[in-house]
Parts: C-alpha cells; sequence; structure tokens
C-alpha cells in the first residue's frame, strides 16, 4: 500500500509554493489590458489550472482502466476511480471558477457559450461514469465495467475539451499561452501555478488511493 499522502517534506513545499503562487498572482502582476475589467486577468493563474488537472484526471482513468482490463488487478481500479474522481473534481472548480469569470467579463455567470456547454456535457459523461459504479453491487463486475465505460469516455472528453470549442465560435479568450500574448510576469506566474495545483492534484490523488485500499482491505476482511 502507498503511503498516505505526501512526505511532511513535500506538504511543506506544497504549501509554501501554493500561497507563493497566491500571493504572486495579486501583488506580483498588475491587471492585465484587453478585459472589461483589468484585474479579472488573475482568474488565469486559477481557472486553467484546474481545467488542466480534470483533463489529468480523466486521462489518469483511462489509463488505469486499461491497466486492469489487462491484468484485473483491483489496485489499478481504485486508482481509475481515484483519477476519475479527480478530474470530476477539478471539472467542477473549472465550471465554477469560468463561471466568474463570464460574470465580470461578459456580465453573465452564464452565457452557453460553446466552452460552457461542453464543460457541462463533460461533467455529464463522468457523472454516469459514477452511476454506473454505484448501480452494480459485484466489485469485479462494476470494476469491469466501469472501466470500459471510462476508455469509451476518452474520445468524447477529447472532443469535448479540445476540438468543439476551437471549430464554433466562442466568447472565451484565445490560448494566450501558445500564441504569446502573455507578458513575461504573467508568464512566470502562470507556470508557476501549473506547478503547485499540480502538487496539490498528486497529494490529494494519494490520499484518494490510500483512502481506496483501506477500504478494500476493511471489505475483504468483512467477507472473512
Amino acid at each position: 500500500m502507498e503511503r498516505i499522502g505526501l512526505s511532511t517534506g513535500w506538504r511543506i513545499v506544497c504549501g509554501a509554493w501554493m500561497a507563493g503562487v497566491i500571493a504572486a498572482a495579486f501583488i506580483g502582476v498588475g491587471p492585465a489590458a484587453g478585459f472589461r475589467e483589468p484585474e479579472a486577468a488573475r482568474i488565469l493563474f486559477f481557472h486553467v489550472p484546474v481545467a488542466w488537472l480534470a483533463v489529468l484526471g480523466f486521462l489518469g482513468a483511462t489509463f488505469h482502466a486499461v491497466r486492469y482490463l489487462r491484468r484485473r488487478n483491483p489496485a489499478a481500479d481504485i486508482r481509475a476511480v481515484a483519477s476519475a474522481e479527480m478530474g470530476f473534481l477539478f471539472c467542477v472548480l473549472a465550471t465554477l471558477s469560468g463561471a466568474l469569470f463570464a460574470r465580470v467579463q461578459w456580465g453573465a455567470a452564464w452565457n452557453w457559450d460553446p466552452r460552457q456547454t461542453s464543460i457541462v456535457a463533460l461533467l455529464l459523461v463522468y457523472a454516469a461514469y459514477f452511476t454506473l459504479r454505484s448501480a452494480v453491487a459485484e466489485p469485479e463486475r462494476r470494476a469491469a465495467l466501469s472501466a470500459v465505460y471510462a476508455i469509451v469516455a476518452t474520445l468524447p472528453m477529447l472532443f469535448l475539451v479540445f476540438i468543439l470549442p476551437r471549430v464554433v465560435e466562442s466568447l472565451h479568450p484565445a490560448d494566450t499561452v501558445r500564441s504569446g500574448g502573455m507578458s513575461p510576469d504573467y508568464r512566470v506566474v502562470f507556470f508557476a501555478a501549473l506547478g503547485a495545483f499540480t502538487l496539490l492534484y498528486l497529494w490529494i490523488y494519494r490520499l484518494r488511493v490510500a483512502v481506496g485500499e483501506l477500504e478494500r482491505v476493511a471489505c475483504r476482511h468483512s467477507m472473512k
């Protein structure tokens, strides 16, 4: 079984790193041009990292689902569902932070913009994954069916995240990272935020996997 969470040193690093990113986001950089409310540009340091982690979680669910189907190892199923839960959590956070930005930038929290619509569809896709798991009582059958679903859900997920928002007209700002529209100070804080949120993701993920392992052991002992 994995040790619960990260070591003390890594927890300190994660906390200090995240605190530094939050401070830099509000003190280290100034307002940005091109926004209805220039201060709203700071949402970049929080919204984009959680959106990235949502995709990471869903891809992790696919990876571990394939591992489970190859070897039928319950540990892979635990990691698959933990990854899916992480993806869903960060997808919700991306939705909420995006709505906050939309309220400031476009005057309404919900505009039925293609990116807003696609992220709701994505939440529904993975809500069905958890519904499937809750509907099947037998552990091995539940793991197998949900693994197949996680793999099948990968293509809709990639389409909703990377393709649909780019082929229809959207209010959403362009990709300022790759287009070079981000100033050097914003770029530094942005990539620092990506690193901090990724480390936080790993910390929570390891905790969830450890809890899943403990639940599996407790269930096995209760059946004896």
